[in-house]
């Protein structure tokens, strides 16, 4: 089954969640089933791009990574969209597995597919209230009991935050699932800004207040919070 390919590009840092720093390729994928408010991302689903769309094998995705990234790289990122849609997925990283390469994917756990158990580096993102989304928890609640039982990497939680009500969110988040390691992630509500410079100081000021807010929260004590590690190098561009 082919896969539907936006993207590839790398080898660049993972700038979010659990592996944030780590030296990867990405492949992002067409589709999703959510259509957040802040998406920074919207072009893999809101038809802007869709003649950009390429139908590939998994084999055709491995060797566009090589040629993209020579031999760079031990790390490869699948983003969307949503790549949690594709239930064929499990070719591509069996080929990727196969060669020595590790495999890292974000999902906001509305979808479960059995191939999360091979994923190395899987994070759940749950989209807080800032997003228009709605949490299916019975569903959520399935993903993570499945992959406690069965998961051969790690896999962690991480929420966006862009106000109070998306913190109230993460706390909620945190206390259902007490077990999983959660990462708190400061949101970008700037998408336009592509020159560093101008981006820079800004978001440092929104990190630096989620973190004064995170600091005097009670429920929230076993957390890490981070930037958008990509955004205060590159700003909004994209490919890097």
């Amino acid at each position: 089954m082919t896969i539907p390919v936006m993207e590839i590009f790398g080898p660049t840092i993972q700038g979010e969640g659990m592996v944030i720093g780590r030296k990867t390729m990405f492949v992002r994928t067409a589709g999703c089933d959510y259509s957040c408010s802040w998406c920074d991302s919207k072009f893999t689903w809101d038809g802007s791009e869709k003649d950009a769309i390429r139908k590939m094998e998994p084999a055709e995705i491995v060797d566009a990574l090589k040629q993209e990234g020579g031999e760079h790289f031990g790390h490869v990122t699948i983003s969307g969209g949503n790549p949690a849609l594709l239930a064929r997925l499990d070719g591509l990283i069996d080929l990727l597995h196969a060669d020595g390469i590790k495999v890292a994917l974000e999902t906001q756990g509305s979808r479960w597919q059995e191939w999360f158990t091979k994923i190395d580096d899987l994070t759940l993102s749950p989209k807080p209230p800032s997003s228009g989304m709605k949490t299916n928890f019975s569903v959520l609640d399935f993903i993570i009991e499945s992959l406690q039982l069965k998961q051969e990497g790690s896999f962690s939680l991480k929420v966006v935050i862009f106000d109070e009500d998306d913190l109230v969110y993460a706390q909620e988040i945190h206390q259902r699932y007490p077990q999983v390691e959660l990462f708190l992630q400061v949101g970008n509500d700037d998408l336009e800004t592509t020159d560093e410079k101008e981006f820079l100081p800004y978001s440092l000021r929104r990190y630096e207040q989620l973190i004064d807010r995170v600091m005097e929260n009670d429920i929230l004590k076993d957390v890490r919070v981070l930037p958008q590690l990509h955004t205060y190098l590159w700003g909004n561009k994209r490919g890097v």
